[in-house]
């Protein structure tokens, strides 16, 4: 099988451009394949900024009633305690999660569950609100 050739050979050649550049913290075992560049790092992380300065500006000019999510599911409650028909009538059940899907999405936009230092969705506000007005339907049906 010439494939199972090419890999060591390729390693061997990685390696010997390795020690001829001086480079000392490359560790073995480790794909070299999926290292980047300094520069692409520096492009990810600008990218990656602007990408979160953008989503702050989002919701700007939407009022504090329509952009969060534990307000927004407050007049839903309402709206099945006082017109409980009407509430059945719209399907609201089979709405919600189409109306929160862009607030929640914002809301993870830097989410990463691969870094240390993580919070756990359970932990975040708006799961926590979706949970309790959740909890409040199963108590009234």
């Amino acid at each position: 099988d010439n494939s199972s050739e090419f890999i060591p050979k390729r390693r061997t050649c990685r390696r010997q451009a390795r020690e001829q550049s001086g480079e000392g913290d490359h560790h073995e075992g480790l794909s070299s394949d999926e290292e980047l560049t300094p520069t692409e790092v520096d492009e990810f992380q600008k990218s990656r900024d602007n990408v979160l300065e953008d989503s702050r500006k989002i919701f700007e000019d939407v009022h504090a009633d329509f952009c969060d999510i534990r307000k927004i599911l407050l007049k839903f409650q309402e709206w099945k305690e006082k017109f409980p028909d009407s509430y059945c009538d719209a399907y609201i059940s089979f709405c919600l999660p189409k109306l929160l899907n862009p607030l929640i999405r914002v809301q993870l936009i830097n989410w990463n569950p691969l870094e240390q230092n993580f919070t756990e969705l359970e932990e975040m506000l708006w799961f926590r609100a979706i949970e309790e007005f959740s909890d409040a339907d199963n108590v009234s049906e």
